[in-house]
């Protein structure tokens, strides 16, 4: 059951950012899903992003802002995505890490909070198993939360926008878990980021990127199958 209480949901379309939808609902919010679209190399997850919405959330915009344009990512410009067998977490940020996305992201989610009323944001951020994005971390969050409070209209009158990241202390088992429980459909989610194509034109996950590997690490670790279709073992 929702409530008149508005949240803010970042919802990339990723099992992250709906496990987040799922979690928000649940806890009685009214959710006003937020997708960007930031011309990121696969459209896929935005699919995937309308279809969680059409689930979880009241509202839903997909906003375009062309990250592209300032490139420097490998998912946002012809930089190759790593692929291999070797440590997914090797200390050193990735080229899959897009410059201060979180902060940008949250930023435009914090706008539509304040003109609706809302003084909840959900973001799917993960300090375990991140791929040493510095912008998953608690520390980023809290110095968000300052900022929004310092920034806005309704922080100088004492309001304050709360930044929710259940996700942020789970492991991608724990994450794997918790949407099966929520009753998430994990296959209809998007982790990727190098899609490879089926023989049908479907979309497939590569299974070798960094981001395939942890999904599939997952679900692994929990005992629990795995209902993505990779191209790769």
């Amino acid at each position: 059951m929702t409530t008149s209480q508005p949240a803010i949901v970042l919802l990339s379309g990723g099992l992250d950012s709906v496990t987040c939808a799922a979690i928000a609902r649940a806890g009685g919010y009214a959710v006003h899903a937020l997708t960007i679209d930031y011309n990121q190399r696969h459209r896929v997850e935005l699919e995937a992003a309308r279809r969680a919405a059409s689930v979880y959330a009241v509202r839903h915009i997909v906003l375009p802002l062309d990250l592209r344009a300032f490139g420097g990512s490998a998912l946002t410009s012809d930089i190759a995505v790593p692929k291999g067998d070797g440590p997914i977490d090797s200390g050193v940020i990735p080229p899959t890490y897009v410059p201060a996305r979180n902060t940008v992201f949250l930023s435009v989610a914090l706008a539509w909070a304040e003109a609706i009323g809302a003084r909840d944001i959900f973001i799917g951020v993960n300090a375990l198993d991140y791929s040493g994005y510095p912008d998953c971390r608690p520390a980023f969050i809290a110095a968000f939360e300052a900022l929004a409070a310092t920034a806005t209209k309704a922080g100088s009158e004492g309001e304050r926008f709360k930044v929710h990241t259940p996700l942020i202390d789970l492991d991608k088992a724990g994450i794997a878990r918790k949407a099966t429980r929520l009753g998430v459909d994990i296959a209809g989610t998007w982790t990727c980021y190098d899609p490879a194509t089926g023989a049908d034109g479907t979309p497939l996950h590569c299974g070798r990127c960094d981001a395939c590997r942890l999904r599939h690490k997952g679900f692994e670790e929990a005992g629990l199958p795995d209902p993505t279709a990779y191209a790769a073992p």
